[in-house]
């Protein structure tokens, strides 16, 4: 879990720095660079948030199943870690062998880590799998939006007779594939951890697997076939957006029911997790005016600058709860470890989100709109990065003396 954690860190201060350039190049302080916007949204998810996950993952499955911690795979953090060094090589110069085989680096350690998660289950246990269904399924779609995102720049997205809109496919398979599924398995799996008390109803999470399963497979099929089969719309991609949806908001109402018969109610941390879902159901909202044509909506920018809302008020906002938490619980082995953020880090990524929407609908201020959005994530960012400074360099400390 160390190293996973080791490169989790550097890609926060990375991603830092690179919310700054943006907001500084919206603002006309600094040039924009080609490949940029792929890049921040890159550091963010194959960045911090992929390095935590396929760390986690195998530790929280063998944990509920009362299993040993499993070693860490090497072979699964190199191939991962080499694949993203040659994304961020290749993106930016539109390369194709780098990204090509950083892809296929990125796709190898997937699919070995999906193999490491199906073997975590001893024979004859009756313990709920929960989470580890999540996790599969969610890596699952990740390795299509592997293969349709390297594609977007080596231009094989047509023999993948992608007749849509092949951006949307990468977007939808890695945020409502890979993201939506596993974050809801860590969801699932720590909630009674994080909130000290069980969910409301623990008998759903079967339905809401499924639902959410389905559902992303509409969400990245529809916009795969929709240029080609215009009625995919409404056996695929409408459904699916339903089924997603409702499953989403039936699990935060089985997160957000405890709190509220509490006494405590949610920690500033618990806020920044549940608070950060309205970001991702903002966009699928939004998804049927676009997608419909209904109303006289600035569509191109949405398509562009809503995944950058989507990234930085519901990714980077879950991540900066869960990030602090898995540091802590990990570097010092700390079991009563508590979710991180502050009151400043969840009032600024969250006016940003508000900013960076207002600017897809106010054309005569969206570069300071978008701009400012950027500035208020960087400054939000500040808190987490301090915090995750201070437990890096404990914790590096600690394991100095021990040795």
């Amino acid at each position: 879990m160390i190293p996973y954690i080791l490169a989790a860190f550097l890609y926060m201060l990375v991603a830092v720095v690179m919310a700054f350039d943006a907001s500084f190049a919206s603002l006309g302080l600094l040039d924009w660079f080609n490949g940029m916007v792929w890049l921040r949204l890159h550091f963010i998810t194959l960045g911090v948030l992929t390095e935590l996950l396929f760390g986690l993952m195998p530790l929280l499955t063998a944990r509920r199943y009362g299993l040993s911690r499993p070693e860490t795979r090497w072979d699964i953090w190199a191939t991962l870690n080499v694949g993203i060094a040659l994304l961020i090589m290749g993106i930016p110069l539109t390369a194709h062998i780098p990204i090509i085989v950083g892809g296929t680096f990125i796709f190898v350690s997937t699919a070995l880590l999906i193999g490491q998660l199906n073997n975590i289950c001893p024979k004859n246990n009756d313990v709920p799998s929960y989470g580890r269904k999540f996790y599969i399924a969610g890596l699952a779609y990740f390795l299509l939006g592997i293969i349709v995102g390297t594609g977007l720049f080596t231009g094989w997205v047509d023999p993948l007779l992608i007749t849509g809109n092949a951006t949307e496919v990468h977007i939808h398979a890695n945020n409502w594939g890979l993201l939506s599924l596993v974050f809801a398995g860590l969801l699932i799996d720590l909630y009674a951890v994080w909130a000290k008390r069980p969910l409301a109803n623990p008998d759903s999470i079967k339905t809401i697997f499924w639902m959410m399963t389905v559902g992303a497979f509409g969400l990245i099929f529809g916009p795969w076939f929709i240029g080609g089969y215009p009625i995919v719309k409404w056996v695929l991609l409408v459904p699916g957006l339903v089924l997603h949806l409702a499953a989403t908001i039936w699990l935060l109402i089985n997160a957000i029911k405890p709190l509220r018969d509490s006494k405590d109610g949610a920690s500033i941390g618990m806020q920044h997790l549940l608070g950060s879902y309205f970001w991702i159901l903002a966009p699928i909202l939004m998804a049927p005016f676009v997608v419909l044509g209904i109303g006289d909506l600035p569509n191109d920018v949405i398509e562009a600058m809503a995944p950058q809302a989507l990234i930085y008020g519901w990714v980077f906002q879950f991540g900066a709860a869960i990030v602090p938490y898995f540091f802590q619980r990990y570097l010092f082995n700390d079991k009563k470890a508590e979710l991180g953020g502050t009151k400043l880090s969840l009032i600024l990524i969250n006016a940003g989100g508000f900013f960076l929407w207002a600017s897809i609908f106010i054309e005569s201020a969206r570069d300071i709109l978008h701009g400012t959005a950027y500035l208020l994530w960087a400054i939000g960012m500040i808190p987490i990065a301090v915090d995750l400074w201070n437990k890096m360099k404990a914790g590096m400390a600690k394991m100095e003396t021990a040795v």
